[in-house]
Formats: structure tokens, C-alpha cells, sequence
């Protein structure tokens, strides 16, 4: 068995990976993980995205951090960062959000956040999983009326909104916004704060029913959005993911906006307002050159880490840096919220377009990002990591460098939540490299299936 935790928490299909059983070792072995050095009884904030498994999973994870004796406080369907923020509002000893993310409807996840509002670090996680292969060996289960309870809150939402909104209280009046909510987290939230701060909002997707959370919708299937902006003669376009901690934009042409983007607009917006901390953005290996380049001609220092947001928070912490984030659109405003924040990086993208009056595809001209490539390999979970130790394959991403070496670059990664090798390639001619991609990933599925 592979390790338990990827990137970004426990991910599998629900009901057959992630059974009820595993979320409530979870909520056992995290509780008594987080909250062993209390004195006090500890109390962890639960929230979920609106796939049709949240409810199974989390009355599992419940059961599980009130059988060691902790509370669980329930917030219902609300966005990951939103339970980042009033985890550390409330002073709760942890938090814990059950989504998959982007992922389809059979995917679900469980991710912990500990008292602070951070995820966690690989050892903590480690010392879970570690609990949950040995039968939680060590742990007391109390009896009586010492065993844990639920607290039930509807309330949690309006104050993630009041949070957002006093961040970046920007005047949208006479702005146009579609806005995308992936029939998922962001459905009430993100409508809501645009309408609050005078914002012609028009929503789509926004009618979750359980099961059509990132139907060919939200920030990783543009297309529709994209459409209805030029349609609806939009200033911009906001897509969000299924637990709304990223972002993607559409500027009013209809083309995307990346998060790559996103950080450059804001970035050098921050930088002219002696706002970006250091004159440095944090961002992965995964950014476009593009990126790299933006940065170099303004004055920007960027600091990589490998993918995943965690390290870019991680990162951020250690040098003290306020703007950090990925291409996928997880964009960190570490002085508002510890996590991705799609309101936030919303909030703040609009705010440059109200300040400096100028259209998005304007804005975005700040960096030309370069043709690049993304294929995905589908392989066995536990193989994913082993993708060099085959010959063929190894032989195949060598030539691939030297061939893009100068005038691009090649990055092969296993995805941290799915059975996928993610092949990348940047260079000048998208043709060129997207059949490379597609040749490479496929020789990779073919021999690790």
C-alpha cells in the first residue's frame, strides 16, 4: 500500500477507496493527532463540498473524532478556505473539509487543517496514518459522558463572506461578472460577496443537486464560460473549482485567464502599492515561462517549489512572502487566508481592474505566456512514482530534453490526488509539443498498465 496522504489530503472514490471505515479512522487518528497536547476538550470544525458522499463521510469523520472524546462542529457545504479562515477565527483546535476538489462527483477527499488554518506537514500526516495501519494501538476511547458531540452551525457561510469582503472592499458597481461555481462550494459564497459589493453578477452552475459537481463546468472546463461572456458583453469571467479554493478567469474577449496570470496582474499591482512582501511571488515548477520571464523584466523575484499549495504555503511562511500560487489557478493572499482562496483571488483581481480602469485583456498583456502542453498518463496508483525505473521510458524523457533544451522544457510529475502521470512540455511550437506530450504519455501508460 502506497502512502495514505497525496498532496492535498486523502483522496479516492467514494464508498469503494475512501469508505465510511477509513473517514472514521481519520477522524479518530486525527483528532487524537491534533489535539494530543490539549488540556482541554478539543473541538474540530468539519465542512464538505456538495458532492452527493459528503454526507456519508463526514456523519463517518464525526463519528470517528467524537468517539476519542472531541467535538466536531458541522458547517455544512462551504468553501475549503472558508473553513481555513473560521477554523482560526473561532480557535478551534483543527479543522476538516471533505472534497475532492476539481475531481468528478465519485471522487471525494478528506484534507486536515490544524488550529492555525494550515494543512498539515507530511510528519503529522505520517503520524495519522501511522495510527490508522496499527488499529489506532495507543489510543483510549472514553466512555460515558466523556465521549464527544456534534454542534450543528448554519451561520459559518455569512461570516466567510463578511471576512472576504472587509479583505478587499472593492467597488464593483457598473462591473459585469460571470460567475462559474462548478455546482459546487462556491455556489452561495462567491454570488453573494459580487452581488454585496454592487457587482452585476451573472451565475451559472450555480443549482448543485449532489451529483453534478464539476460536470463539464467550473475551472477546469472553460468553454462555457468563455462563450458567455462575449455573449452577455461581460467585463470578466470568474470559474471556480468544486471546493472554491482556486480560480480561473475569462477576460471580456473570451479568453482565459490563468493563474499564472492572475498572480502576474496582481503581483505587480501589489508591487506598485509596496504591497508584495520582498518583491517576490512564490509559485511551482509548473508555471509557464512566461511567468518567469513577467517577472525578470518587472523587478519580480519568483521562488519555486514543486507542486502542490501546500509547498507554496510552506515556502511563503519560511521567507515571509504575501503572494504565492499555481498556474491551476490555487492562489495564497497569506496576510487574508492561509490557503487558496478563489473569493479572494477573485476580490483582488477585480480590484486592479477598478483601480487602474483597464480591461482584463489589457491586464493580462503583463506576460505572454508560451505554448505548453499538459497530457496525462493514466496508471495504477501505486506505480505513479515509479515511472523512471523503466528503461524505455526513461530513455524517452532524456531525448525530449535535449531536443526542448534552450527553447523550452520538459517536466514529467505523478499527480498527488489521481492514478496519473502528468507529462509537460513548453516550447515554440504548440503542434510540436503537444505531439510530443500525447507520444510520451502514451508510451508511459502503455508500459506501466
Amino acid at each position: 500500500m502506497g502512502r495514505l496522504f497525496g498532496t492535498d489530503g486523502v483522496r479516492g472514490v467514494a464508498n469503494d477507496e475512501l469508505t465510511p471505515l477509513l473517514a472514521m479512522q481519520l477522524g479518530q487518528a486525527g483528532a487524537y493527532v491534533l489535539t494530543k497536547e490539549n488540556e482541554h476538550k478539543p473541538t474540530i470544525m468539519v465542512g464538505c463540498d456538495t458532492r452527493i458522499s459528503g454526507d456519508m463521510l463526514a456523519n463517518a469523520l464525526m463519528a470517528g473524532i467524537c468517539s476519542v472524546g472531541a467535538n466536531a462542529v458541522y458547517v455544512g457545504v462551504i468553501p475549503t478556505p472558508a473553513v481555513a479562515y473560521l477554523t482560526r477565527k473561532y480557535k478551534v483546535d483543527a479543522g476538516v473539509v471533505i472534497s475532492a476538489s476539481h475531481n468528478p462527483v465519485e471522487f471525494n477527499g478528506i484534507k486536515f487543517f490544524d488550529g492555525n488554518g494550515y494543512k498539515l506537514p507530511d510528519a503529522l500526516e505520517d503520524e495519522i496514518e501511522v495510527l490508522i495501519k496499527n488499529n489506532m494501538n495507543g489510543i483510549k476511547f472514553p466512555i460515558g459522558a466523556n465521549v464527544g458531540k456534534i454542534k450543528y452551525r448554519t451561520d459559518a457561510r455569512e461570516e466567510y463572506i463578511n471576512h472576504s469582503i472587509q479583505s478587499v472592499n472593492v467597488d464593483l458597481t457598473g462591473l459585469k461578472i460571470v460567475v462559474d461555481c462548478a455546482e459546487g462550494a462556491s455556489y452561495y459564497t462567491s454570488v453573494e460577496a459580487l452581488k454585496e459589493l454592487g457587482g452585476n453578477v451573472v451565475a451559472i452552475h450555480n443549482m448543485p443537486d449532489g451529483t453534478n459537481i464539476n460536470a463539464n463546468c467550473g475551472s477546469t472546463h472553460m468553454e462555457e464560460i468563455r462563450a458567455r461572456v462575449v455573449y452577455e458583453k461581460a467585463d470578466v469571467g470568474l470559474a471556480f473549482d468544486g471546493d472554491a479554493d482556486r480560480l480561473m478567469a475569462v477576460d471580456e474577449l473570451g479568453n482565459v485567464v490563468d493563474g499564472d496570470q492572475i498572480m502576474a496582474i496582481v503581483g505587480n499591482h501589489m508591487k506598485s502599492k509596496g504591497e508584495l512582501t520582498g518583491d517576490v511571488i512564490v509559485a511551482t515548477v509548473m508555471s509557464n515561462l512566461g511567468f518567469f520571464l513577467m517577472a525578470e523584466r518587472n523587478g519580480i523575484q519568483v521562488d519555486q517549489t514543486k507542486v502542490g499549495d501546500r509547498y507554496v504555503l510552506e515556502h511563503m511562511k519560511e521567507i515571509g512572502a504575501s503572494l504565492g500560487g499555481e498556474q491551476s489557478g490555487h492562489i495564497i493572499f497569506l496576510k487574508e487566508n492561509t490557503t487558496g482562496d478563489g473569493l479572494l483571488s477573485a476580490l483582488h483581481l477585480l480590484q486592479v481592474m477598478v483601480e487602474t480602469g483597464k480591461p482584463l485583456s489589457e491586464l493580462a498583456s503583463v506576460m505572454e505566456v508560451l505554448p505548453q502542453a499538459l497530457v496525462n498518463a493514466k496508471v495504477p496508483n501505486h506505480k505513479k512514482e515509479k515511472y523512471m525505473e523503466y528503461p524505455e521510458i526513461a530513455g524517452a524523457i532524456e531525448k525530449l530534453t535535449e531536443k526542448f533544451a534552450g527553447e523550452g522544457r520538459v517536466l514529467i510529475r505523478p499527480s498527488g490526488t489521481e492514478p496519473l502521470v502528468r507529462v509537460m512540455i513548453e516550447g515554440k511550437d504548440q503542434q510540436m509539443i503537444e505531439k510530443d506530450a500525447r507520444e510520451l504519455a502514451d508510451l508511459i501508460q502503455n508500459i506501466m498498465l
